[in-house]
């Protein structure tokens, strides 16, 4: 076994390896940027190299500065994790020459199922079911067009070097094919450096189950069962789930078996994924009319590989250093079993009710459920960051990753839903509400799955208030009343309870939720006691604050437990039922309407400004789009807010700009 190994990545994933590592004795190196300085995955190793700038092609794409860490640090080998330099087959060979040891598949497998066009033709040989399409060489815009056109819309079309849903565009009708093109092959030469596109029919009612499948240097090859990945926005995975919800014993031997036909096509060596489309042409009632067909392999460990570990008792990444050592896989495909239910829920920095945009800004509180083994518990987090660090635009938004195992899925939803609810963020939007709201849905209860659930399932899941306003309220109220009640001394003068010698005394109270402005009138009444009224609904109000700091409130003949986190003006409630942002009302809130504002349009999120797709002089319509931002490893369209003529273009393409710049003016 090796006795140092240097890990190229950052985050949770270098988190995550570092911990199985330590507990097989070996030691670790990290890299990092200027970002990622005070980062939490610097201080989980035991040595530590700066390696660049904070973008990523200034620090964790340095693959020569990487090999150079290595070899100051003396690591004998290098683990990828995920993404970054993971699929990099001139890394891999890098590797090699420089004598250090790849923890990852040989760079012929990587170069053999890294162009999704080629390895289709080599699944093709192999007698792995393919989706109709077009995977030639040919990219002339004019012949793809075409070639769209003869397979039926709606088509996909996928950058053939893509990944994680990256350079990937759903065209429904020929007239918008063009368009879509372009903009899939600009996301994918800047994000993979080949703007190479393949077309498949998009099949209708998909599932994404992927199998993990491991081989050694031996010729062995097992899989690890399947994951349900079909929970997807801007398609990348959601939610992650094994085993499979419907799936039948002879349709996960078929599968299996092709995903090992697949990797031993490649003479497959270390953790891959072999990802499927499963078509269900007989309902979500009909499992055993389901058809699968070969999507891609992932040359790599999966962000979601924490599932399989759940329901198999089987650590990957011990796997990967001792098959990355030479040594056979330490079990045979007769000695795995399913153990219960696991899920996976991303936690990521974004709003789900405005088209997920990515969200920045520090994790000014980031309190997680307790977390303790599969066997006791079944809670574990796998994160890369700690209460008071920063959510940079350099990186992926995802935050952290929460895993819950169960003996059958609805126990582990049951517990995913606790897990989440006391899963506390204040500092920038995440994602932790959607997904309550998700795993609470009746289509996903009841595993009616597929890659359109969330857009099917809209009307339920956005912009959604699940606790109610009127206890929201009121414990934001019995919390700024505790945090005046602290101040409290004994001079009778400093008492902050509205006493008076007689009468009554009224407070009002101006919260905003949204745009949804609610008033809180706050009467001490002289008998003793507070009464409050939050619009139609009056009653007493009375609290107690608990040794763990929440809230015992009732009001108004109900009980509500909830935790409330105090940020300048906003009240962040937390409670069993849900979680709602109230702040203080500001009289000058509409002083700088978008009217006064003359037009103006600004950066939603600090990134790059791609493209303008207009210039000063262009009439514009409503809805028209005008530029192009990446954040994130995303690209995010700007529209016109309404009709009118640019009048002038404040950056260029490939500028830098912070969130709230103004990018360009438009007169109505």
């Amino acid at each position: 076994m090796f006795k140092k190994i240097l890990i190229a990545n950052r985050g949770e994933i270098a988190c995550r390896v570092a911990a199985t590592a330590r507990r097989m004795g070996v030691r670790t190196v990290a890299v990092y940027s200027d970002a990622d300085a005070n980062a939490k995955h610097v201080t989980a190793c035991d040595e530590a190299v700066h390696i660049g700038g904070s973008a990523p092609k200034d620090s964790y794409l340095r693959w020569e500065r990487i090999l150079e860490a290595a070899k100051q640090t003396g690591a004998e080998a290098i683990h990828p994790g995920y993404g970054f330099l993971s699929e990099n087959e001139d890394f891999a060979n890098a590797c090699a020459q420089a004598g250090l040891v790849f923890i990852g598949p040989p760079a012929s497998a990587i170069r053999a199922m890294g162009l999704k066009a080629e390895s289709k033709q080599l699944m093709e040989k192999a007698g792995v079911p393919l989706v109709p399409g077009y995977h030639g060489a040919d990219q002339n815009p004019e012949l793809l067009q075409r070639e769209a056109d003869r397979i039926g819309y709606p088509v996909l079309i996928k950058a053939s070097a893509g990944g994680g849903g990256k350079g990937m565009r759903l065209v429904e009708k020929s007239e918008d094919f063009a368009a879509a093109l372009a903009s899939c092959q600009r996301e994918a030469i800047n994000s993979f450096g080949n703007d190479a596109v393949l077309i498949e029919k998009y099949v209708l009612r998909p599932r994404h189950i992927e199998i993990q499948v491991f081989g050694d240097t031996q010729g062995n090859c097992v899989y690890l069962f399947e994951r349900d990945c079909s929970v997807q926005r801007r398609h990348q995975k959601v939610l992650e789930e094994a085993p499979a919800p419907g799936m039948t014993e002879a349709l996960r031997k078929q599968m299996g078996e092709a995903a090992v036909a697949a990797a031993k096509a490649v003479h497959y060596v270390g953790a891959g994924t072999v990802e499927f489309i499963v078509e269900q042409p007989g309902g979500y009632e009909a499992p055993e009319q389901m058809k699968f067909y070969f999507m891609e392999m992932n040359t790599r460990l999966q962000v979601e590989h924490p599932v399989t570990e759940a329901i198999t008792g089987e650590d990957l990444v011990a796997w990967q250093l001792q098959v990355a050592a030479g040594k056979p896989l330490p079990k045979q495909q007769s000695e795995l079993r399913i153990q219960g239910h696991a899920i996976e829920a991303r936690i990521c920095a974004e709003n789900p009710d405005n088209g997920f945009l990515p969200a920045t800004g520090s994790l000014h509180v980031y309190r997680k459920p307790a977390c303790t083994s599969f066997e006791i518990g079944a809670v574990r987090v796998d994160d890369g960051v700690r209460e008071g660090d920063a959510i940079s635009p350099f990186y992926d938004s995802m935050i952290a990753k929460l895993i819950v195992r169960g003996e059958t899925r609805e126990q582990a939803l049951a517990r995913l839903d606790e897990a989440l609810q006391q899963t506390h963020i204040v500092g920038l939007s995440t994602n932790v509400q959607f997904l309550r709201q998700v795993i609470r849905s009746q289509a996903f209860a009841t595993a009616q799955l597929d890659t359109a659930l969330i857009e099917r399932e809209k009307d339920g899941l956005f912009h959604q208030q699940p606790l109610a306003l009127g206890l929201a309220v009121a414990a934001a109220v019995a919390r700024a009343l505790e945090g005046e009640r602290s101040l409290e001394t004994a001079d009778p003068f400093s008492r902050r309870d509205g006493w008076r010698s007689h009468g009554e005394s009224l407070r009002l109270w101006q919260f905003q939720s949204g745009d949804q402005p609610l008033e809180a009138r706050l009467r001490y009444l002289h008998q003793g006691g507070l009464e409050l009224a939050v619009g139609d609904e009056l009653g007493g109000l009375e609290w107690q604050l608990r040794e763990d700091g929440a809230l015992v409130l009732h009001f108004a003949g109900q009980r509500l437990v909830a935790q409330v986190h105090v940020r300048g003006e906003h009240y962040h409630v937390f409670a069993q039922a849900g979680a709602a942002v109230l702040s203080l009302a500001d009289a000058l809130a509409h002083a700088g309407d978008a009217q006064s504002e003359g037009g103006r349009l600004t950066a939603p999120m600090p990134g790059k400004l791609v493209s303008f797709a207009v210039k000063a002089g262009d009439k514009v319509s409503k809805g028209q789009p005008l530029a192009v931002m990446e954040a994130m490893k995303m690209e995010h369209t700007i529209a016109a807010p309404a009709d009118g003529e640019v009048t002038e273009l404040l950056y260029a393409a490939g500028d830098q700009v912070a969130e709230g710049a103004e990018l360009l003016r438009i007169q109505a």
